[in-house]
């Protein structure tokens, strides 16, 4: 009985750190952790995204689904067919190992993940689509970076509006057409990739909403950061109750199977 009633675990997907100056050390943000147990009602779980210490695989069975976050280091542009420039930034070719094998295993599975900013770009890669290194250096884009300065509420402000597909996926879980959201990144989609359908854009063009198409499974990402208040945010609570509702389904039928 306890096991039936146990909440879901979501794998959050790390990142490295160090710690003054000295030690590494595998984090993600509280905001995090607060959207999953809080609002998605699952056990949020960091995970070292590090093959050396975890593999695909046991991911796979441990979690019932993951949150793909945010993180200061871009996907890598080899894995996207491109050389590295300065403009790319930095990386985490462990993260890399980790997230875009586990993509697309997800969307084979019909296991679910909810991509965040980075997480986003990293569905957009692993399904072999490409990225811009840097969206304010495109004719005609805007600034979509983190303000440098200020408060947290002054970083992830609502800052541009994002404009779905009418009656599409996001359309219809949002109840609306065109949402505010807040913006903190640098890099974005350049071409899609297979079965990346891109149903929200902020009034620059850049994508921000996509979800792939005949997945069995909730795929849904966004590159906004709807993890910040988001018990109180009318555009991010649905999107964290509809994940941890995936998650539920995902753990039950798991339940099913083992019974």
């Amino acid at each position: 009985m306890a096991m039936q009633n146990r909440r879901p675990v979501i794998g959050i997907i790390g990142n490295e750190s160090i710690l003054n100056d000295t030690y590494h050390v595998q984090a993600a943000g509280m905001m995090n952790c607060h959207a999953v147990a809080e609002v998605a009602g699952c056990l949020p779980l960091i995970v070292p995204a590090d093959p050396r210490v975890a593999s695909v695989a046991e991911l796979l069975e441990s979690c019932d689904g993951f949150l793909l976050t945010g993180g200061r280091p871009n996907v890598h542009p080899s894995e996207y067919g491109e050389d590295e420039t300065p403009a790319h930034g930095a990386f985490d070719r462990n993260r890399d190992a980790i997230t875009l094998p586990l993509v697309r295993a997800c969307v084979e599975r019909g296991q679910p993940f909810f991509g965040i900013c980075r997480g986003f770009q990293e569905v957009n890669v692993a399904l072999g689509g490409t990225l811009y290194p840097e969206i304010r250096d495109l004719p005609g884009r805007m600034n979509h970076r983190m303000p440098p300065d200020g408060t947290i509420e002054e970083k992830f402000a609502l800052r541009h509006t994002v404009k779905f597909v009418s009656g599409g996926v996001f359309a219809r879980l949002l109840g609306a057409d065109e949402v505010m959201t807040n913006t903190l990144h640098g890099q974005g989609i350049a071409r899609p990739g297979s079965r990346v359908v891109i149903e929200g854009t902020a009034p620059d063009g850049t994508p921000e909403a996509i979800y792939v198409k005949d997945a069995p499974g909730f795929t849904l990402s966004v590159q906004w950061h709807p993890e910040y208040n988001a018990g109180a945010d009318p555009v991010s609570r649905p999107l964290f109750q509809a994940f941890g509702e995936a998650a539920r389904a995902w753990a039950c039928s798991g339940a099913a199977r083992a019974a």
